[in-house]
């Protein structure tokens, strides 16, 4: 299943090529206007947007203290389905992202579920700080009929071709509204079990939901008022922009209810320890020390030589030495996955993509201070990875469980040559997928940086870019659609020194040369 959320994703690129997508192709509440009278419940949820209004998703609330929203909204850095968010905040009841309306904080959610499957209960509750005046919408007693007439709201984009989140032609901060209506579910879905979605809007001429629409209304009448009938998830899985599919709330009534009277809430999820996980430029990465390192030397942040901001250094070379190109401060997330501390790089210290794929930073704060701030350090590996290993990726949402399948001679890709990566064994969850180059590879205790995770075979190509290819030590070479793999790390400690500094000549170092 493939389903193509009307909310923002954000996420790195894959294998060697590290991009920065948007959202989705972007629509709009094409088919009908601005807004001319505010609804005392609509909401627009605003939390880490590119938006400069910060809105994330449109949400609707269903009592004094609470919103519903698509589950896909409600999202933590380590995935828990129920917990206390940072920085998130709802306007209510306004016309505009900016003004108007009530404001409070969100201080608690609950997921309905992990992920978003089935995406007929994509759905999450918001509860906020304080309870505001405006109204609620009640919610539908039973599943709107095909042909019913439905209202959808939103401030998503304003145009079917729209990816600037800064042009308020694209996005703007005034709320929309189209009429249309209920049609039949083969349009979204083909799919007959879980909780089925509704299928709301209309593909000629176009009427729907537009990209930071997620988790808006479809309003159907209910005698003079409104009630609610669904919320926005996005485009089915049949790939056309409208209609779109809908979460039917009164099939999802029980669990609302449940929490918002207090009869049946779920318990807080912790959600994964993401401890240490760091962000680097573009990619995941990780805060290193070697065994000789001081407390009073600086801080060294390791992640893949193909996530170097300014070039991947060429075949058969590294930089060293280089002035740092990081656009933001490397951050390091406690345990929930929000940041513990932040410090700026101030030299690339080395980077190959020639035997291993790594990349080191030093950093602006010494190993004794991040102690002091609280910050996850992990010990460098001085071992190399084998056949059988269980490892742990730190990725940002979650630490899956990893095995080492197999230790590869050497693995190829696009001109580039790594020596012993490592394939992971197949699995659900452990994989090179957008967005976790440089991760951390762990041991199972979660203390030591035993590799580096790094590419993946996209298509069943052999050796170009995104489709690494294996070459055994006959020279055999061996293409694996779908498989993962990472590097090592081992190398890297004898070629360290004091005030972490790299010294390419000392004995026992075996890294790439310039």
């Amino acid at each position: 299943m493939r389903i193509r959320f009307r909310s923002i994703t954000l996420m790195t690129g894959l294998a060697l090529t590290v991009t920065t997508a948007g959202a989705v192709p972007a629509s709009a509440v094409i088919g009908g206007t601005e807004s001319t009278r505010p609804y005392s419940f609509m909401v627009s949820l605003q939390y880490d947007s590119p938006r400069p209004d910060g809105h994330r998703c449109g949400a609707v609330l269903v009592a004094p203290q609470w919103a519903v929203t698509a589950g896909h909204c409600a999202n933590t850095p380590n995935g828990a389905t129920a917990g206390v968010p940072r920085g998130w905040k709802v306007r209510v009841g306004s016309l505009d992202t900016t003004t108007g309306g009530e404001v409070t904080d969100v201080d608690k959610f609950y997921r309905r579920h992990l992920s978003y499957n089935p995406p007929g209960e994509d759905l999450a509750l918001v509860h906020l700080r304080d309870p505001v005046l405006a109204q609620p919408v009640r919610l539908a007693g039973a599943t709107p009929a095909v042909g019913t007439p439905a209202r959808i709201l939103g401030w998503g984009a304003a145009g079917t071709s729209c990816d600037d989140f800064k042009d308020p032609k694209c996005f703007p901060g005034k709320l929309r509204e189209a009429d249309t209506e209920v049609v039949p579910l083969d349009r979204c879905w083909d799919d007959d079990g879980h909780t089925l979605p509704l299928c709301v809007g209309r593909a000629d001429p176009p009427v729907g939901p537009g990209t930071t629409d997620s988790g808006g209304p479809a309003l159907v009448r209910s005698g003079d008022d409104w009630a609610l009938a669904g919320t926005v998830i996005g485009p089915g899985i049949r790939g056309a922009d409208f209609p779109d599919m809908y979460t039917d709330v009164a099939k999802n009534s029980s669990w609302i209810n449940g929490i918002v009277t207090g009869s049946d809430v779920p318990p807080d999820d912790p959600g994964p320890n993401v401890e240490g996980t760091a962000e680097v430029g573009d990619c995941k990465g990780s805060v290193v020390r070697a065994a000789t390192a001081r407390p009073e030397d600086p801080a060294l942040a390791l992640t893949n030589g193909h996530c170097v901001p300014s070039g991947r250094p060429a075949p058969g070379t590294a930089l060293v030495d280089r002035p740092a190109d990081l656009p933001r401060p490397v951050t390091i997330a406690g345990r929930d996955g929000y940041p513990k501390a932040t410090a700026r790089a101030t030299r690339l210290v080395y980077a190959t993509m020639t035997g291993t794929d790594i990349a080191l930073y030093r950093l602006d704060k010494t190993y004794a201070q991040l102690a002091r701030e609280g910050a996850k350090v992990f010990r460098l590996a001085t071992a190399p990875m084998r056949t059988g290993d269980r490892l742990l990726m730190s990725y940002s949402s979650s630490r899956p469980q990893c095995t080492v399948e197999a230790v590869v001679p050497h693995l190829r890709e696009a001109g580039y040559q790594q020596d012993g990566a490592v394939r992971y064994a197949p699995s659900d969850t452990c994989v090179s997928g957008p967005g976790y180059s440089g991760s951390a590879l762990l041991t199972p205790d979660a203390k030591t940086v035993a590799g580096i995770n790094n590419t993946h075979n996209r298509d069943g190509g052999r050796c170009t870019e995104g489709n690494p290819c294996e070459v055994g030590k006959d020279g055999t070479v061996t293409a694996l659609k779908g498989r993962s793999y990472g590097q090592q790390v081992y190398r890297i400690s004898a070629c360290l020194t004091k005030g972490s500094r790299i010294d390419l000549s000392r004995p026992g170092c075996r890294l790439t040369s310039v």
